[in-house]
């Protein structure tokens, strides 16, 4: 909405060209979103609980989780409030991406929502049909993907303003350039992206504040990552791709950021909230839809190693037991299996987060040695 009123009225009142700023609109948005949580999180959690949308436990993870049960879930409203708010006001709505990533947000917060209000709600073991759930989330990534590729998204053929790609090139961490034109397999790569991460982020939403804190470190990391993409100058010293309007991207994410850091308050040990499928379902397909707009698919990996981590530990540990009978770890995902280590929650969630922090940094250290 500011950026609209700059482009509207900008020209006759010169005040207004601070709004053409994209660093303090990502700072307002972030600011704004932050506040919204704090502000309406508390008034949140009452009207779950009045509505009785209460955490079941499973039965088979830790016996410390007992107590957790009753516990309000679906907090992932709360963010995917305040990240609408906040963009809507400060986003550059002319910028189709940014449309198109709070599209899918929404698309997946509503996903998880009715996933969560079968579990909660209608007590349907298990919530909504996993067969459903899978085929509702290929449905919304293949919608996603295509308009991205076909309608919103741009190549750079642009020789002195970063590196020259097409919107179908794959990069690799620390290499110049692409790697190789993906062609008509950059859909269908793009596809597995975006589910694998909204369901890695799902597998990782397991103790109080582990997925909430570990996100938001990706999520400042790709707001970063944005603004440099997005800037001729910053692109071309740094040797990555420039990508038109993608500074534009880094309002959505801290407006995210903002989100995530107002829920953490209600979400660290012992939890108030928990975010439910609304909220990891939505959290982990924007970082997924985020990597494939930046042309950081692989460096995901490494910024999103801990979500990996967690979805690697279950695929083996599903894996090992059906092949031989036997378990690799005590229990998975891997965040259970420190717990039954011996690990308090708080430090397992802790570690988590500095890992996490310490995969921003080497990610962040890939732009310019590459």
């Amino acid at each position: 909405m500011f950026q609209w009123i700059y482009e509207s009225f900008g020209n006759d009142y010169g005040f207004l060209r601070v709004f053409s700023y994209v660093t303090l609109r990502a700072m307002m948005a972030g600011l704004t979103a932050m506040f919204i949580t704090f502000i309406f999180g508390k008034s949140l959690i009452s009207f779950l609980l009045s509505l009785k949308f209460r955490e079941s436990v499973r039965n088979d993870g830790p016996q410390s989780h007992a107590a957790k049960s009753g516990t309000p879930t679906m907090g992932g409203l709360i963010m995917i409030l305040s990240l609408t708010v906040s963009t809507l006001l400060w986003g550059n709505l002319s910028n189709l991406n940014v449309l198109l990533l709070l599209i899918s947000a929404i698309l997946f917060a509503g996903l998880g929502f009715t996933d969560d209000y079968m579990k909660s709600v209608k007590k349907i073991k298990g919530g909504m049909r996993a067969r459903t759930k899978f085929l509702v989330t290929i449905f919304f990534a293949v919608s996603i993907t295509t308009l991205y590729f076909y309608f919103t998204g741009k190549s750079n053929t642009v020789p002195n303003k970063g590196v020259v790609f097409t919107i179908t090139d794959l990069f690799l961490p620390f290499v110049k350039g692409p790697v190789w034109n993906l062609g008509l397999l950059a859909v269908p790569f793009a596809i597995i992206v975006l589910i694998g991460s909204s369901h890695a982020v799902n597998l990782t939403d397991g103790l109080d504040g582990l997925a909430s804190g570990t996100v938001v470190i990706a999520t400042a990391t790709f707001a970063l990552i944005s603004y440099v993409s997005g800037t001729p100058s910053a692109a071309n010293y740094l040797h990555i791709p420039y990508l038109p309007g993608s500074h534009e991207y880094a309002v959505f994410l801290a407006g995210l950021s903002g989100a995530l850091l107002g829920f953490l308050w209600f979400n660290c040990h012992p939890a108030q909230v928990f975010m439910g499928d609304t909220g990891s379902l939505f959290l982990g397909s924007t970082l997924g839809l985020v990597a494939i707009m930046l042309k950081k698919e692989i460096l995901l990996v490494i910024l999103g190693g801990i979500f990996v981590a967690e979805a690697v530990s279950v695929i083996l540990q599903v894996g090992s037991f059906k092949l031989t009978g036997k378990r690799i770890f005590k229990m998975a995902p891997l965040h259970h299996h420190f717990e039954l280590s011996g690990w308090s929650e708080e430090k397992v969630v802790i570690r988590f987060w500095i890992i996490g922090i310490i995969l921003a940094i080497i990610t962040l250290s890939t732009l310019k040695i590459q």
